[in-house]
């Protein structure tokens, strides 16, 4: 088992599980976050690539995610741990840019739940081999238009993970670096009927409200 680091509600660092490492008490634990980056790669013609969680996953095994989802290991910052992470899960490189990160609680059926602490990412590559895909993460991909992904959410939400719509939503919340260097891309997946799909399917996955953005 890898190390997964824990933060509180402000992000801040709180200690390793490990295999042989120490855990928070469990008074502790309730109110800890499991933290999480959520990578987003688009193509120079602005599709998304989505990836298939594998069958395999505890929660929503076979459902479509952003790019890459993970945790980030002890002393990674959320660029480092995505830009490892890409080879291990769809075996590619790309140079990421951080976006923002954000909170959120949301259960999955009986069987667990996501409390998370999640930093977005973005980063454009020029080609994909989906030759190149690492099976036991992930089983299939595709690239997606935004109108694509607004029909998906409107008819076919159940089948998407909830932190990508809630980083979607949060899309264009970063710095002006960021905003300038992405700004075609940004604008053309946060405009205001989009972030409407988005914030419905947000609903629909939590309906409690518990998602915050942290920036």
């Amino acid at each position: 088992i890898v190390d997964v680091q824990w933060v509180d509600i402000d992000d801040t660092e709180i200690c390793f599980k490990t295999t042989q490492g120490t855990l928070p008490d469990i008074d502790s634990v309730l109110k800890l976050h499991f933290d999480q980056k959520t990578a987003m790669i688009f193509n120079k013609e602005g599709k998304l690539l989505l990836t298939r969680r594998s069958a395999s996953k505890m929660l929503w095994p076979d459902d479509w995610d952003g790019t890459v989802a993970s945790h980030p290991r002890e002393g990674e910052t959320y660029i480092s741990s995505a830009e490892r992470r890409m080879p291990e899960e769809i075996g590619i490189t790309c140079k990421m840019n951080y976006v923002n990160k954000f909170e959120y609680h949301v259960p999955y059926r009986n069987i667990g739940s996501e409390n998370e602490v999640c930093g977005t990412l973005i980063g454009v590559v020029d080609n994909f081999d989906e030759s190149s895909l690492v099976l036991d993460e992930i089983s299939e991909i595709k690239w997606i238009t935004p109108d694509e992904l607004k029909a998906e959410f409107e008819n076919n939400r159940d089948s998407y993970c909830p932190w990508m719509a809630i980083a979607l939503y949060f899309f264009a919340d970063c710095d002006d670096t960021t905003l300038e260097k992405f700004d075609t891309l940004i604008k053309s997946w946060t405009t205001n009927e989009l972030q409407q799909v988005y914030q419905n399917a947000i609903k629909h996955y939590i309906p409690d409200d518990n998602w915050r953005l942290i920036k």
